[in-house]
């Protein structure tokens, strides 16, 4: 006859208990000495017998298995192996070395920039800002980013109203709409991706990319491409990726890519489409392809042309809906291509060798725009297009940059200053003199209410 075991207390030996044969299940018949249940043995009266139920229909109740000492010892480790694992992610995980301080308050209103460009311009602030191509002005905020930190600035003093940082490199940071969005180094490309209230410095969204080292980013409405020598990534405003185009990594759908092989120039983008220059193998020549930002699958362009140009050396200057303008620097020419990827006109070109022989930096031209013109800065030019067909309207030798709107005025950064220009025909009305402390190179503008915002290469200063 076997023996069943029930557990005890540690101080007390494990009492046998033997076994029924006629109970299959194991388990045995209920008796007063035997039954599990509750009894009052003050009120009880000894000559009766107390009457109780059974428990858990009728059979035993199990003992736990967790009331041994042993088993204590065990429970208590797993817990405390459990707490020192969740420390260790807590501590080297990326939320760890991350400060994300956001404003308490939205910023104050401003008034709107004057209607005409003041006659003189003094500094407010300047601030390091490396990471920012064009100066940030959105929401009453200055953003400048720097290293790894991003932060949202009082347009009129420089005070820091919110702050978000990362113990990464940025790669590069640009306003796409109404929020910035932050690109962080990490391994071996810029893959962290951080989508910030420009007001509040509030995370709204946040994403993995494939970005390669020196991306730029190129925003069209709502989509934002990064750009790459070997794949272009498009998301959408909320950082969902809506196309790749290229060399895709982890590849999922083989043959999906209309061509493999190619290395990619500069990047345009307008109205849902992303215009890149290619030099693929076999190709006599550069080739312009035009492809949807968009499609039922990531991974599958939707290309509307692909056309090989003229010559070698290509850049894409500037999309506005479906036309493209081209420079084609072993010809001199300007050409503006169709939707159908027709070449609809050419213009020559005076510029010198040097700068349009070699792409620019991050794959993007240096451009800006207005309502009713694209500026394109060479180098030492500043050339203005029609918005509506990118046909040439005028150009300004010896400036520093391209032109923006500030009021109801185009300025144009030149040496010593500013340009106040006729939109329609390029014609000077005044100039604006600014002190910018021996600083020599490219100055690209933008505004906040009643501020200019200088971006003098790693620096954004303030001016009014």
């Amino acid at each position: 006859m076997s023996e069943r075991w029930d557990a005890a207390p540690d101080n007390e030996p494990a009492r046998p208990v033997p076994a029924d044969p006629e109970q299959s299940n194991g388990t045995e018949p209920e008796t007063a000495e035997n039954a599990i249940g509750t009894e009052d043995v003050l009120d009880a009266d000894p000559a009766q017998p107390v009457a109780t139920e059974p428990p858990l229909g009728g059979k035993r109740a199990r003992p736990s298995p967790w009331n041994r000492k042993r088993d204590r010892l065990i429970a208590a480790a797993i817990v405390v192996v459990v707490a020192v694992t969740g420390v260790v992610i807590g501590v080297t995980s990326d939320n760890a070395a991350t400060v994300a301080q956001v404003a308490t308050t939205l910023p104050p209103g401003l008034p709107p920039a004057p209607a005409q460009v003041p006659g003189s311009l003094s500094e407010l602030w300047q601030a390091p800002s490396a990471s920012t191509p064009v100066p940030i002005g959105e929401a009453n905020s200055v953003v400048t980013a720097d290293k790894g930190e991003v932060l949202g600035r009082d347009p009129y003093t420089g005070e820091v109203r919110w702050r978000y940082s990362r113990d990464l490199e940025l790669c590069t940071v640009a306003l796409a709409g109404i929020k910035v969005d932050a690109v962080y180094r990490k391994d071996t490309g810029c893959s962290e991706v951080t989508q910030l209230d420009a007001g509040t410095g509030r995370r709204t969204a946040q994403r993995n990319g494939d970005a390669e080292l020196g991306t730029r980013l190129v925003v069209d409405g709502s989509h934002v491409t990064t750009t790459g020598k070997k794949l272009l990534n498009t998301w959408r405003d909320d950082l969902v990726k809506s196309m790749e185009y290229g060399q895709v990594p982890a590849i999922v759908n083989p043959n999906k890519q209309p061509r493999t092989g190619c290395t990619y120039g500069t990047v345009a983008a307008a109205a849902g489409k992303i215009g890149v220059i290619e030099r693929c193998p076999g190709d006599p020549a550069d080739r312009f392809t035009v492809y949807r930002a968009t499609n039922d699958e990531a991974d599958d362009p939707k290309v509307d042309y692909s056309t090989v140009l003229a010559g070698k050396n290509a850049k894409v200057v500037a999309m506005s809906g479906d036309l493209a303008l081209i420079v084609l620097p072993e010809q001199k020419l300007l050409v503006i291509y169709g939707g159908d990827g027709l070449q609809k006109s050419a213009y020559p070109l005076d510029l010198p060798e040097a700068e349009i022989t070699q792409d620019p930096v991050g794959g993007v031209m240096t451009t800006s725009w207005t309502a009713q013109g694209v500026y394109w800065f060479t180098g030492s030019k500043t050339m203005a297009f029609s918005r509506d067909d990118l046909t040439p309207r005028w150009t300004l030798n010896n400036s520093a940059g391209p032109g923006v709107t500030f009021g109801e005025q185009l300025v144009v950064p030149i040496q010593g200053g500013l340009a106040v220009l006729d939109e329609t025909t390029g014609a000077t009305i005044r100039t604006v003199g600014v002190d910018r402390r021996g600083y020599t190179g490219p100055v690209l503008l933008s505004s906040v209410g009643p501020v200019l915002l200088e971006q003098r290469g790693p620096t954004v200063v303030a001016l009014k």
